[in-house]
C-alpha cells in the first residue's frame, strides 16, 4: 500500500469514528436507548459521503500566508 493510500484509509477511518461517536451521543440527547443509538450511528455511517471525503483528501491544502 502506498503512503497516499495509507493516508486516505486513515482519513476515512477517522471520519467514520468521528461520525459514529457524534451520532451515538446525539442519539442519547434524542432519548434513544443504547441499541437505538447504535442503529442511529450505523445509519449515519451508511450515509457518510465518501466521494466528498476523497475529494477533500485529494485537493491541495490551501495557501496560508
Amino acid at each position: 500500500m502506498s503512503n497516499e493510500q495509507q493516508q486516505l484509509a486513515e482519513t476515512v477511518r477517522a471520519a467514520c469514528i468521528k461520525t459514529a461517536l457524534e451520532t451515538y451521543e446525539e442519539g442519547g440527547v434524542l432519548g434513544l436507548c443504547a441499541e437505538g443509538r447504535w442503529e442511529y450511528a450505523i445509519s449515519a455511517l451508511q450515509q457518510l459521503d465518501l466521494d466528498t471525503l476523497i475529494k477533500q483528501f485529494l485537493s491541495p491544502p490551501p495557501n496560508i500566508p
